[in-house]
C-alpha cells in the first residue's frame, strides 16, 4: 500500500541511544589499560510511533526479511529509509487494530503454516533454492541469514494486517478472473527462471487475488493511513531516514 505524508523530524542531537558505557571507558588512560576506549552502541531508536520505539535492529531485520517479498525483484533492493516506512505503517495499523472494536480474526496456527508452505513452494527465490524440500529450505535460511521462527512471526503479522485491511476496506471491492490471469501472465511468470517450472495458475490464484485486492483498496487505505500520520504520532529521529517527497510510503505488507 502506498501513501505520502509529512513526518516530523528532530535534529540529530535528539537521537536516543541505548548504550553500554561508562565515563572511564572513554578516557585514554583506561584505553591504555586494556579497557573499552569508547561507548559501545547496542541499538538505537530511529523513530517513535505513538509510544512504540523503532530500533535500528528492526530496520536491519526488515531488510533481511525483504527476500520474502514476491515482488521485491520488480521493486528493486529495499533501502533502510523505505524499510522504516514499512515498519511505521505496520505499527500504526497494529495500534488501530488494538484500539478498534472490530472483530478481526486472529491468524490461526493452521493459517500461518499454510502460508509458510505456500511460500516455500511458490516464492520465486524458494523455487530456485528448492525450498519445498527440507534440505533446500535449510540452505535458503542459511544463505539469507533467516530462521524459521522469525519467518513464522513475519507471516503471522502480515496475515493479521491483511485480515484487518480486508475487514475494514474490502466492502465493494471485487477481483475479476481476467485480472488474476493478467497478473499471472505479465507479472508473476517473468519472475521465474527459464529453467524453472512456475506454479500453475489455479495454484497461485488465491495469492494473486490477495495481491490485487491490496492494490484495489490502496486509495481508501492510503487516505486512512495518511490521516493517522497527520495526527502527529510519528516522529523520525534520524534525518537520513526521513522519506523524500517522491517516496511511496505506507506499504504494510
Amino acid at each position: 500500500m502506498c501513501v505520502t505524508a509529512t513526518i516530523r523530524t528532530t535534529r540529530s542531537s535528539s537521537v536516543l541511544f541505548l548504550t553500554l558505557a561508562s565515563a572511564l571507558a572513554a578516557s585514554g588512560l583506561v584505553a591504555r589499560a586494556q579497557q573499552p576506549s569508547s561507548p559501545q552502541v547496542l541499538d538505537r531508536v530511529e523513530a517513535v510511533v505513538g509510544n512504540q520505539a523503532i530500533l535500528s535492529s528492526d530496520i536491519e531485520n526488515e531488510l533481511r526479511l525483504s527476500v520474502l517479498d514476491p515482488e521485491r525483484g520488480q521493486r528493486g533492493p529495499l533501502t533502510a529509509r523505505r524499510a522504516l516506512q514499512l515498519i511505521v505503517s505496520r505499527a500504526l495499523i497494529q495500534q488501530q487494530v488494538q484500539q478498534s472494536y472490530m472483530q478481526v480474526a486472529e491468524p490461526s496456527d493452521e493459517d500461518v503454516q499454510a502460508r509458510l508452505k505456500e511460500l516455500r513452494e511458490q516464492l520465486p527465490l524458494c523455487v530456485k533454492e528448492k525450498c519445498a524440500s527440507d534440505a533446500g529450505w535449510t540452505a535458503f535460511l542459511k544463505e539469507y541469514n533467516l530462521s524459521q521462527p522469525e519467518i513464522v512471526n513475519y507471516l503471522r503479522l502480515r496475515i493479521e494486517i491483511l485480515n484487518f485491511i480486508e475487514y475494514r476496506f474490502r466492502q465493494g471491492v471485487q477481483i475479476q478472473q481476467d485480472q488474476i490471469e493478467k497478473y499471472y501472465r505479465e507479472t508473476l511468470l517473468p519472475q521465474y527462471p527459464k529453467n524453472e517450472k512456475a506454479p500453475a495458475l489455479e495454484t497461485v490464484a488465491p495469492r494473486i487475488e490477495e495481491i490485487l485486492l491490496q492494490q484495489q483498496v490502496n486509495v481508501l487505505f492510503s487516505t486512512w493511513l495518511r490521516n493517522l500520520r497527520k495526527q502527529g504520532d510519528v516522529e523520525i529521529l534520524d534525518p537520513a531516514l526521513v522519506p523524500a517527497a517522491t517516496d511511496n510510503e505506507g506499504d504494510a505488507q
